[in-house]
């Protein structure tokens, strides 16, 4: 089938008037611009809708991709809290008279059926970190463009850099780009035929029926809600993220709770940036505990870059080692029978278990926590990282594949590069719920136990047990290995695996790549020394 514009062409040998009033015509039909979004959904600092904007009329579309909803890392509260993005955006968009118009399909087919009904100009979308299947279809993507004769603009959406050589002068990249001024979306002229009438609307979005889990106390969806959230973190709650960001007790509030807006783009990284830096200059000196925890705050959000910048550089860390010196190291011997009890929350230590029922009720949870699953999964259990991460990406709602996977990896000792960090769930239990108020509130079958027992009810005196009519290994499950034993002889094997010669010798490689510089060491290439913070699990801030 020959193209619109080679048809165009072909009727010049017929008739040349005829193709001068149809040539006309057709660049009447095809002077718009397509706006894709995709995790970026918003109409404030969009470089995408601004850029298109400049060119002409504009024509803005958000795509089910089928095949994007089959993936391992998805589940149905994704899907539904980009719906209620995509609801919030479609409202913004009817105020300046446009909207978001759906399509169902895969992108290079609805691309092209879009081409052959309404040829476009340009094609405009910001830049995406994610997972294995988006890159390759942003793959298919360029070359459909490059087919067609289109110019696809992509542009940052955050502080990583594409195709980027080294990590010397990343951070004065990253910088510049925060400092930048917002775009500002000017008076947009929306394409005519851009109407709600013709194709299917937010709010008739269906999910397909394979999909599961929707967390009842999820956070929800859109920019109005995002907004309100940084502006109550900004201005209140701030205070107390100093201090009240690890204890699951407090974190819920002392917590920013912008990880999801950043993941899916309802806000800019930018824009909460500079308005943490504009809330630190309007905030005086005698309230020093909140400008700790905007200052604290702050860093956080340079580290979620850094950690995107990892999968950006190398999309192969979503499924193999960072360090390939740490290949077979636990692939071969998945306990499936632990990672069924970790899921399920009964691997009968409590702080562990209640934790995976808070996430799986609310689709949130505190990255000190985050990190203490992960430990749990990779070092008593001896868990591979690559199915853990796969069903710890359907229970997060702010799920970000390029802090999520090198995380994982960090957590679980095959970066070469970082510490060996174990969180003990009982230490962990002690420290951050000394009352046992978060176990008990999570698992009500252990609000009888005794606070001497709460955290270790397996240890309860048989006396004890036929007191209160709760037994160990009947109505409180028996821990599934003993922790201390298992952890030990984990660490020992990690360790082993550290120590070989030819490990070693490659950890250099992983450092040149992907370890952060300390600002002012641009020039010393040769001398880069790995610096990372604690594990964050994900992005919550």
């Amino acid at each position: 089938m020959l193209y619109p514009l080679f048809d165009l062409l072909r009727q010049d040998l017929v008739n040349p008037l005829i193709s001068i009033g149809i040539k006309f015509k057709y660049c009447q039909i095809m002077s718009y611009q397509l706006v894709w979004f995709k995790r970026d959904l918003r109409c404030e600092d969009h470089a995408a809708l601004v850029e298109a904007a400049k060119l002409g009329p504009v024509r803005c579309i958000y795509v089910l991709e089928p095949t994007l909803w089959l993936q391992p890392d998805v589940s149905l509260q994704h899907f539904e809290f980009i719906r209620e993005c995509l609801q919030d955006l479609d409202a913004q968009l009817r105020l300046r008279g446009g909207t978001i118009e759906i399509h169902v399909g895969e992108l290079t087919e609805v691309l092209h059926k879009i081409w052959q009904t309404s040829p476009f100009l340009g094609l405009h979308s910001h830049e995406e970190t994610g997972n294995g299947f988006t890159y390759a279809r942003d793959q298919e993507v360029s070359k459909w463009c490059n087919s067609h004769g289109i110019n696809w603009g992509e542009y940052p959406q955050f502080g990583v850099v594409r195709a980027l050589k080294n990590r010397n002068g990343w951070q004065s990249s990253w910088e510049k780009h925060m400092e930048a001024s917002l775009h500002r979306l000017p008076r947009i002229q929306f394409w005519e035929k851009n109407c709600v009438t013709q194709y299917l609307t937010p709010s008739l979005m269906q999910a397909p029926k394979h999909l599961t889990h929707n967390p009842p106390a999820r956070q929800r969806g859109g920019r109005s809600i995002a907004v309100k959230t940084l502006n109550g973190f900004l201005q209140e709650r701030s205070m107390s993220y100093r201090g009240g960001i690890s204890s699951p007790l407090s974190a819920p509030d002392a917590c920013s709770r912008l990880s999801v807006y950043l993941s899916y783009g309802c806000l800019s990284i930018r824009e909460v940036v500079q308005a943490t830096n504009k809330e630190l200059l309007q905030t005086p000196p005698y309230e020093g505990r909140k400008k700790s925890g905007l200052t604290a705050f702050k860093s956080r959000l340079y580290w979620h870059c850094h950690f995107i910048q990892k999968l950006e550089s190398e999309p192969e860390i979503e499924w193999q080692n960072m360090h390939r010196g740490y290949d077979g190291l636990r692939e071969n011997e998945f306990n499936n029978d632990y990672f069924n009890a970790l899921k399920e929350g009964r691997t009968g230590w409590p702080m562990v278990d209640a934790c995976v029922i808070m996430l799986r009720e609310t689709g949130w949870l505190n990255f000190r926590m985050r990190a203490m699953l992960v430990s749990v999964a990779a070092y008593p259990l001896w868990l591979h990282w690559r199915p853990v991460g796969e069903w710890l990406a359907t229970q997060f709602l702010d799920y970000e594949p390029g802090i999520h996977w090198s995380q994982l990896q960090m957590q679980s000792g095959t970066t070469g590069i970082n510490l060996t960090r174990v969180y003990n769930p009982i230490k962990q239990a002690m420290d951050h719920d000394p009352k046992g108020f978060f176990v008990r509130k999570w698992l009500p079958h252990l609000r009888q136990i005794p606070d001497t027992w709460l955290f270790e009810p397996w240890k309860m005196p048989q006396e004890l047990q036929n007191d209160i009519g709760i037994y160990v290994g009947k109505d409180i499950p028996e821990p599934i290995l003993d922790i201390v034993m298992a952890t030990k002889i984990s660490k020992n094997r990690l360790h082993s695996r550290r120590n070989q010669s030819e490990v070693k010798a490659d950890k250099q490689l992983v450092i040149e790549k992907h370890a952060s510089r300390a600002k002012g060491n641009d020039r010393q290439k040769s001398k880069v020394k790995a610096k990372e913070i604690s594990p964050q699990l994900t992005l919550e801030f």
